[in-house]
C-alpha cells in the first residue's frame, strides 16, 4: 500500500513498528501508536513480515509479505 502522506525519515523505520511509538505529534496526526506493532506482530506470527519504505515528504509504501 502506498499513500501520500508526509513520509518519514527512514532511521526511524524500526520504532514505528513499536508499540506505543509514534514518529509524529499526536495533535498533528491522530492514532493511538499501535496499529502498526500489531500488523508486525500479527505477520510474525504467521511467520511472515512486514515493512515500510519512505522518505520525508515522499509518502509512504507499506509492504506485507505473507508466506505461502
Amino acid at each position: 500500500m502506498h499513500d501520500n502522506g508526509v513520509g518519514f525519515d527512514m532511521q526511524y523505520h524500526e520504532r514505528m513498528f513499536e508499540i506505543f511509538q509514534r514518529l509524529h505529534r499526536a495533535e498533528d496526526y491522530p492514532g493511538t501508536g499501535v496499529g502498526l506493532a500489531i500488523v508486525r506482530r500479527a505477520m510474525e506470527r504467521m511467520g511472515g513480515r512486514a515493512w515500510a519504505e519512505s522518505a520525508p515528504g515522499k509518502g509512504a509504501t507499506f509492504y506485507l509479505e505473507i508466506p505461502q
